[in-house]
């Protein structure tokens, strides 16, 4: 079992950043691939970033690459979520995610389904 608890969100300007932080417990929290989802209004959850339970290997959304930054930090059990350069589409709620093992990073990783354990997920709110 993992917990997932999000933080950091908020309400910002365009061109402005933020940095969300996702604090995982649980017996697998640090030996898990963690990714980044989002969902905005009336819309579907969309992928937005992965990274290895090692941090080496990462996959990003087309829409945020160059933008956004996903890290961890296994000593604390804590994943981050860098948010460069925000646009006002990227307001949404941001929810992290655990796989709940150690696999390899790939395309797959954009299905929310490959994901076991979810937090409630952070607003965030880009204004114009």
């Amino acid at each position: 079992q993992v917990q997932l608890v999000e933080s950091g969100g908020g309400l910002v300007q365009a061109g402005g950043s933020l940095r969300l932080s996702c604090a995982a417990s649980g017996r697998s929290s640090s030996s898990t691939t963690m990714g980044w989802f989002r969902q905005a209004p009336g819309k579907e959850r969309e992928f937005v970033a992965v990274i290895s339970w090692g941090g080496m290997n990462t996959l990003y959304a087309e829409s945020v690459k160059g933008r956004f930054t996903v890290s961890r930090e296994n000593a604390k059990n804590t994943v981050y979520l860098h948010l460069n350069n925000l646009k006002p589409d990227d307001t949404a709620v941001y929810y992290c995610a655990a796989t709940g093992i150690r696999d390899p990073v790939s395309p797959g990783h954009s299905e929310s389904r490959k994901y076991a354990y979810w937090g409630q997920g952070t607003q965030v709110t880009v204004s114009s």
